[in-house]
């Protein structure tokens, strides 16, 4: 029991050469620690070479522009025909809308339309028949004309002739009543018979008869003359008539302008009310892709209102961003390639679109070789075919060849 208390076995003091295996466990972690360095120095300087001068690169995310279709009247969606995904060709039914109101207008438009086109149709036709009324009445005139000139004429000469008459029968009177009292006075005498001096006073009577039967003759010419010359009043009166229905032509011409006008309106307004008609039938206006569908059967869109949004997947591009002291050497047109990270090996072609009019600080989202640039310039990139390849928010890098035409054997990625 003494000797356990004086000399303890676990404290030994020759075992302090831990330190040496400590040198020996940190000379592994030294070279490993200077392996991983050359690795970097190596990946910088030797894996990634510098980008040649007729190379300009960039990184960035694909993009598109994508076209929300929505509903020009305001409606209720009976049916919507695609989803999200769905591949559609320029025309195809997207969705269709219901409306009363808009049928209601239409049905309204073609009401109003018959009814103007009816009035215009109406005036047309009484133009017709006031139009040949006038030629009547025109031929009518001048042919009263014409009679009432030769009546006036004849029954000038009745009068002549009534008083040539008169003047005979007075004459042949006269005559009579110079034999009536030659006569008489022989017979008083007794040189002639009484027989012939009663001849001679009864053909002096008749003579008189003769001559008040002249007169009335004459009379009732002179009142025909007078009653025919009345009648040349006639063809005034035609003629006014005719003033009358040229007025009421006026009058028609009138109307019918107005129904026209009317009717113009009228079909504007059917036309107008058939496209709104049309217009709850909505269509893709281009061949895409539904990325979103926003609204759904039942739904009361007002006008404006998104249903699907559609996107041109063969017209997708990168949109990056190019240094301020590198945008010198970039032109629209030139050829590049894009990388997507699903397939870094495989390019795609492209070429220039567009660049932007002024520099911008460089976004959060975009990495370059050199952490310190603080000035960009957006380009875009448009990618040529590759459709369903390459998709919108897909990161990726560009290569833009700014000199020459030859593509150098190597991919070139920024750090």
């Amino acid at each position: 029991m003494t000797e356990q208390k004086t000399t303890p076995a676990p404290v030994a003091i020759p075992a302090l050469p831990a330190p040496k295996r400590s040198r020996g466990r940190a000379i592994p972690l030294i070279i490993v620690v200077l392996g991983v360095i050359a690795f970097f120095v190596w990946r910088g300087y030797f894996a990634n070479p510098p980008v040649p001068d007729n190379l300009v690169i960039l990184s960035g995310r694909i993009e598109g522009d994508d076209a929300a279709v929505a509903a020009k009247i305001t409606g209720r969606i009976l049916e919507v025909r695609v989803r999200e995904g769905d591949l559609v060709k320029a025309g195809d039914v997207i969705a269709v809308l219901d409306s009363d109101q808009m049928r209601s207008r239409v049905d309204q438009a073609k009401a109003a339309l018959a009814g103007a086109e009816a009035r215009g149709r109406s005036a047309l036709d009484q133009i017709g028949i006031l139009q040949q009324q006038i030629q009547q009445n025109d031929l009518q005139t001048e042919q009263s004309k014409m009679d009432a000139t030769g009546r006036v004429r004849q029954a000038e000469a009745g009068v002549q002739a009534a008083e040539s008459d008169l003047a005979q029968q007075e004459a042949n009177l006269k005559l009579a009543q110079f034999d009536n009292d030659a006569y008489q006075k022989l017979v008083k005498t007794g040189a002639v018979s009484e027989r012939q001096g009663r001849q001679a006073a009864t053909t002096a009577e008749q003579q008189s008869a003769a001559v008040t039967a002249a007169r009335r003759r004459l009379e009732a010419a002179r009142g025909n003359l007078e009653m025919t010359r009345a009648s040349l009043a006639n063809p005034g009166i035609r003629e006014s008539q005719t003033s009358v229905l040229r007025k009421q032509i006026t009058l028609n011409q009138g109307e019918m302008v107005t129904a026209s006008a009317t009717t113009s309106q009228a079909r504007a307004q059917l036309a107008e009310a058939e496209s709104n008609s049309r217009d709850l039938t909505i269509r893709a206006p281009f061949d895409g892709t539904v990325m979103t569908r926003a609204a759904e059967p039942g739904e009361v869109v007002a006008a404006g209102t998104a249903i699907v949004t559609l996107l041109d997947l063969s017209r997708v591009y990168l949109r990056g961003f190019v240094p301020e002291g590198e945008i010198g050497k970039v032109k629209i047109g030139q050829t590049a390639r894009v990388y997507i990270d699903s397939a870094p090996d495989k390019p795609i072609e492209a070429s220039v679109q567009r660049i932007d009019p002024q520099a911008t600080f460089t976004p959060q989202n975009t990495y370059f070789r050199d952490d310190r640039v603080k000035q960009v310039v957006g380009v875009k990139i448009q990618i040529q075919g590759a459709v369903g390849f390459a998709k919108p928010g897909m990161p990726a890098d560009g290569e833009i060849l700014v000199q020459g035409t030859a593509w150098p054997a190597k991919r070139f990625q920024t750090k």
